[in-house]
């Protein structure tokens, strides 16, 4: 029997959750800060504030309490925002010192840390100490939550420098209609899934302008091409790109109005101010600090990423989005690369 802790009862924690509480050779808490969404999955088990409609697993228990949560676990996995990463990644730590416990530590975690570029296995890398962490492994791939609760077939990659450590979270998630997928690149799996968010806020953006497909497929496919040169840059290899933690996970955030990164832009593009979207939207967008954070980084590297140059100005700079469209259109006519 494995037995997994999820760490953050959002919207794609839940699902992940469940998913694994389907098997009944798996043990499978999840932990919230929250104590009445605690009682409404131990009672009701549903989670409705993410996860309308969706009915949870009866062998999934909610914990209020991290360390209850976590005690004699094998795998841990984070499925907070990237901005609280860090101090989630340092309560944990704590914990598994006081109880002098080793486990794997997974993440499902879409983003880049503001300032310092850091992927999510380096915050936790650096917060975790070596000694209580057998191995670090990233799940990601084009699946949405709302669609994995509905018993949708979903290919979810799972990426770790430790194979063995892979294979275990693998085993823990393979379920019927979900499929995991492993991969050795770990770093690469990472860089992917945080750059694509930034593209589905610009396709979604596309949409609220009343663009049509024509406009989304070009945006996707040269937003994969400047994704790719950052890539290159920091040593990611091609074949990650056309996996499912990248292209895979482009194609699913980038056309469908389940993701929350789409929404947002979509919302952007209907007239809304960011800030609205912001409230409207009760839950985290990563793409929006990760848009930041990765202009930084591409200018840092002398990397040329116009898409997301673009949707940085409209973001941090209030620039229209009709004429941060009209910029792309019109730059200085090239070979497609």
């Amino acid at each position: 029997m494995t037995k997994l802790a999820v760490l953050g009862a959002g919207s794609w924690g839940t699902a992940l959750a469940h998913v694994a509480a389907l098997k009944t050779t798996n043990d499978v808490r999840i932990w919230s800060h929250n104590a009445n969404q605690v009682a409404e999955i131990n009672q009701r088990h549903t989670n409705a504030k993410y996860l309308p409609n969706a009915t949870l697993s009866d062998n999934l228990v909610a914990y209020a309490d991290m360390a209850e949560a976590v005690a004699g676990v094998d795998v841990v996995l984070s499925v907070v925002p990237t901005k609280a990463t860090r101090e989630v990644a340092r309560q944990l730590a704590d914990i598994l010192a006081e109880q002098a416990h080793t486990v794997i530590i997974a993440h499902a975690t879409k983003g880049l840390e503001q300032g310092t570029f850091k992927h999510v296995s380096e915050m936790l890398a650096e917060e975790i100490p070596a000694h209580n962490r057998a191995a670090i492994v990233v799940i990601s791939g084009p699946s949405h939550a709302e669609d994995v609760v509905k018993n949708d077939i979903t290919a979810v990659s799972v990426a770790s420098d430790i194979e063995a450590a892979a294979q275990v979270v693998q085993e823990t998630f393979a379920y019927g209609y979900f499929r995991p997928y492993l991969n050795h690149d770990l770093y690469g799996s990472e860089l992917v899934a945080a750059l694509k968010n930034i593209m589905a806020i610009g396709s979604g953006a596309l949409t609220g302008l009343g663009y049509g497909d024509n406009a989304k497929a070009a945006l996707l496919t040269r937003g994969l091409a400047e994704m790719m040169r950052l890539g290159e840059v920091l040593g990611v290899p091609g074949s990650t790109f056309v996996g499912l933690a990248g292209i895979g996970d482009l194609i699913v955030t980038g056309m469908s109005p389940n993701s929350r990164n789409y929404r947002a832009g979509q919302q952007l593009g209907e007239g809304k101010t960011l800030s609205e979207v912001q409230t409207d939207m009760g839950m985290v967008i990563e793409g929006v600090g990760t848009t930041k954070a990765v202009h930084e980084l591409a200018l840092a590297k002398n990397v040329d990423m116009p898409i997301t140059a673009a949707i940085y100005r409209v973001l941090y700079e209030e620039q229209p989005l009709v004429e941060a469209i009209t910029s792309l259109m019109t730059r200085d006519l090239k070979a497609e690369d």
